[in-house]
């Protein structure tokens, strides 16, 4: 199945490092791999527009030109601000970068607590390097909690306080969100829109079209574990060859991928 004309490909990235945890292998992209990611896009023509751009388009009913694509890192890894970097800049292409306002400088204490990982986050001076060489950093909350299980209060200081010290620190304006372990409602998504959100992005899996909501568009993940050929196979309908393998044999078994035709 084709995707949608007006799809785009919002690349959601977590990790790139030359040495990946082994606790976190999976939310960890090497750094050669990201390197050759990187050079596929520029070689198919692929250029980068920001969160802003995107909404804009929708917002105004315009095309979104072709070949168009967003790349986002959550989290705020300083590996990743380290490694992506420099290699984005050789292409020309610019990320937003989804940081913890209240980790800056320290470790990934939520990793600690769930998986026994702790890895080094940005710091603000890293954040000014990347803004200075034209990427965007906005909100990841301040704590990284799931939005969806705090009480509404809770959930407001997470995204406001969260956009104040990014604004603080970096001298613009924050308007665009990710939840934190994607975990997000509609009433989560009613409170960012008052704090001030223009958009947010989710993990729901998904090539993002003119249908998402604003406050929940949907993200394309690249994974450790993906080849060359399943980063392609996403860039077209946001799941690895072996996913619509997979997809394909559940449909088989179920009867509902080859129905016979009627006579």
């Amino acid at each position: 199945m084709s995707a949608p004309r007006d799809a785009v490909p919002i690349l959601m990235y977590h990790e790139v490092t030359s040495a990946p945890h082994p606790g976190f292998t999976r939310y960890s992209v090497t750094a050669r791999a990201f390197a050759a990611q990187m050079r596929w896009l520029a070689v198919a023509g692929y250029r980068t527009i920001d969160l802003a751009t995107l909404l804009a388009h929708r917002r105004d009913r315009t095309a979104v030109p072709s070949k168009s694509i967003v790349i986002t890192f959550d989290d705020g890894f300083r590996n990743a601000a380290v490694s992506a970097g420099p290699v984005m800049a050789e292409h020309g292409f610019l990320a937003t970068f989804f940081v913890v306002a209240g980790l800056m400088g320290g470790t990934s204490t939520w990793l600690a607590r769930e998986r026994g990982v702790s890895l080094a986050i940005m710091s603000w001076d890293d954040a000014r390097a990347l803004e200075r060489a034209g990427h965007r950093c906005e909100s990841h909350s301040v704590t990284h909690p799931r939005l969806a299980e705090l009480a509404p209060n809770a959930c407001r200081d997470e995204l406001t306080r969260s956009r104040d010290l990014i604004e603080d620190a970096l001298g613009h304006a924050v308007r665009y969100v990710a939840y934190p372990f994607g975990s997000e409602s509609a009433a989560v998504r009613a409170i960012a829109r008052d704090s001030g959100y223009d958009g947010a992005c989710g993990v729901t899996i998904g090539l993002s079209t003119a249908d998402d909501d604003p406050l929940a568009l949907r993200r394309v993940p690249v994974l450790g574990s993906d080849s060359l050929f399943d980063f392609v196979s996403r860039l077209g309908t946001a799941y690895t060859v072996g996913d619509r393998l997979g997809e394909l044999a559940r449909r088989l078994r179920s009867g509902t991928a080859l129905a016979r035709p009627s006579r």
